[in-house]
């Protein structure tokens, strides 16, 4: 039997009913036979980052159990993507639903469309404070992600507010 990989996916969006666009792309996910959700984040209200120009984004983390490649995820999260209309204008713009790998197993790896740990995630704090609900500290340490998420928040530049959970 294939080995069972613990991956953790960010799920956000500013478009439309985020709540609604966030929890139907988690239903989807959970759809998927191979693929069984262990855990949900609760909900935190961000403000953008890289594009400001636009509206607050919500956000969540889940972990999941898998025997799917990383490959594999990622084509799955593009395709429910592109089926809750995400649309690909603007780098870091407004979007229906936006769905990223952040940690793969122990895995890592850098190809030109998937590195994984996700090269972004210790700069956000939209996926560094609902990640750090639900992580067990197997890739990182869980006291790398606090240290980091309190450099984060006095730096000050990011807003991040629990809405749920």
């Amino acid at each position: 039997m294939e080995q069972k990989n613990k991956v953790y996916l960010s799920l956000g969006g500013n478009i439309g009913d985020r709540k609604e666009y966030i929890q139907k792309a988690v239903d989807m996910i959970g759809e998927i036979d191979g693929i069984k959700i262990l855990e949900k984040s609760g909900l935190y209200e961000t403000t953008p980052v890289g594009y400001l120009e636009q509206d607050l984004f919500l956000n969540g983390v889940i972990k999941i159990e898998t025997e799917f490649s990383a490959r594999d995820i990622l084509k799955i999260i593009n395709k429910i993507e592109i089926e809750l209309d995400r649309k690909r204008e603007i780098r870091w713009g407004p979007r229906t639903i936006d769905i990223d790998i952040l940690i793969f197993s122990n895995k890592k790896i850098d190809e030109t469309d998937l590195i994984i740990p996700h090269k972004e995630m210790l700069n956000r704090l939209f996926v560094l404070v609902p990640l750090i609900e639900i992580y067990d500290g197997d890739y990182f340490g869980k006291e790398v992600i606090a240290k980091r998420i309190d450099e984060l928040l006095k730096i000050g530049d990011q807003k991040i507010q629990k809405v749920e959970g």
